[in-house]
């Protein structure tokens, strides 16, 4: 039971909380021991809270996750982790957490209250409501930067960055939907409902948009933002960013991978090279230019 109860809390999705080391990192704070030390904490809390959101959702889409191809083998539609112990453990997750991170900050505090209420309001309305569904993943990213800001006293922190993560984000949701209305075909909407509002040709024309403008976007940041370095170095880091954007579209395309983007970033080797790449240069030139 131990063991189930840790597989429905997704560790392999705790690497999405690392956009709480976003203020940390572009703050130019990384070497500082205190406040690397606080968010370090604040991301493993962020790893907890997530965690127990997805109990949560397996709780509340047992059914739909019986009917479906992959998800039925998880362990509480498969019965290997019974709906009592999920309730319990999640309960007390919640607590736990949500208690622990007003210690950090009053402000994480509520981002974290935040970020639970929104995705309870996912499982239950919002994840039936074309465009909407995508855009509270979206905001769920974007309060995993915000929570970082909440940690540290930010000096030259750029807004930039906020609308750099929102339309990566919806760059990944749109994703998402279209390797599971690919996946699924022509049952899809009866494992989830909301695709029976998606096509692929709109989903195409949804991912063709936010992966410009995400681009566009970071492209901005790199010489605008006031906190990059006055030689324009960070423009150097472009080419990472639009070669990942550019795979992760031939994986969901080519490959019709993408229906859970955290696989692609532990198992897709170029992908990961590319990811690498980008932080040791980011790294170089923010903090030994």
């Amino acid at each position: 039971m131990f063991t189930a109860l840790i597989k429905t809390m997704r560790p392999r999705q705790w690497p999405k909380n690392i956009f709480v080391f976003a203020a940390l990192v572009f703050d130019k704070q990384l070497l500082r021991a205190d406040s690397f030390l606080h968010t370090l904490a604040g991301f493993a809390l962020f790893c907890l809270i997530s965690s127990t959101v997805y109990i949560f959702n397996d709780i509340a889409d047992v059914q739909a996750d019986r009917e479906h191809p992959d998800k039925r083998h998880r362990p509480i539609p498969s019965g290997r982790l019974p709906m009592k112990a999920a309730w319990i453990a999640g309960l007390s997750l919640m607590i736990v957490t949500i208690g622990s991170s007003f210690l950090l900050t009053a402000a994480f505090g509520w981002v974290l209250v935040l970020y639970f209420l929104l995705n309870m309001a996912y499982s239950k309305w919002l994840k039936h409501i074309p465009i909407v569904d995508v855009l509270v993943l979206a905001a769920g990213f974007v309060l995993r930067v915000h929570a970082g800001v909440t940690l540290i006293q930010v000096e030259r922190f750029s807004p930039w960055l906020y609308v750099v993560m929102t339309m990566l984000s919806l760059f990944l949701g749109f994703g998402k939907r279209r390797a599971e209305l690919a996946l699924l075909a022509h049952g899809a909407g009866s494992h989830r409902k909301v695709l029976e509002g998606y096509t692929l040709p709109l989903l195409d024309q949804f991912i063709m948009i936010v992966s410009g403008m995400t681009i566009v976007a970071y492209s901005l940041y790199t010489f605008s933002a006031p906190n990059v370095p006055e030689n324009h170095s960070m423009m150097l880091t472009i080419p990472f960013v639009v070669y990942t954007i550019f795979r992760y579209l031939y994986l969901i395309e080519i490959k019709h991978a993408g229906g859970a983007p955290e696989d692609i970033l532990l198992s897709d080797r170029p992908f990961q090279i590319a990811m690498v790449m980008w932080a040791a240069a980011v790294i170089g030139i923010f903090y030994f230019s």
